[in-house]
């Protein structure tokens, strides 16, 4: 999809869970935030595996419990092609 800045922005509500994802070869490294741009947790490290993902996954699925949220909007740096991993898991 082509999104303009501004549909990108009105993506993020009270209720979202903003990740960002640092892409690297064997491990990844993930933080979250709220709408407001407050850090809901310490920076997460996860291995580029199945495993990986899945406690990636994990961590996702409690902070959103943790923090009331009903969505996330996760971002993840295309590095090479180690992001691909990702989407052959089903986690984005």
């Amino acid at each position: 999809m082509n999104y303009t800045q501004n549909m990108k922005i009105l993506q993020v509500k009270k209720e979202t869970l903003v990740v960002g994802v640092d892409i690297g070869s064997e491990e990844h490294y993930a933080r979250a935030f709220d709408w407001l741009d407050i850090e809901l947790a310490k920076v997460f490290r996860f291995e580029n595996t199945e495993k990986g993902f899945l406690n990636f996954k994990n961590w996702l699925l409690e902070l959103k419990s943790q923090n009331a949220k009903i969505e996330s909007l996760i971002g993840a740096e295309p590095t090479g092609h180690y992001w691909v991993g990702s989407l052959s898991k089903g986690i984005y």
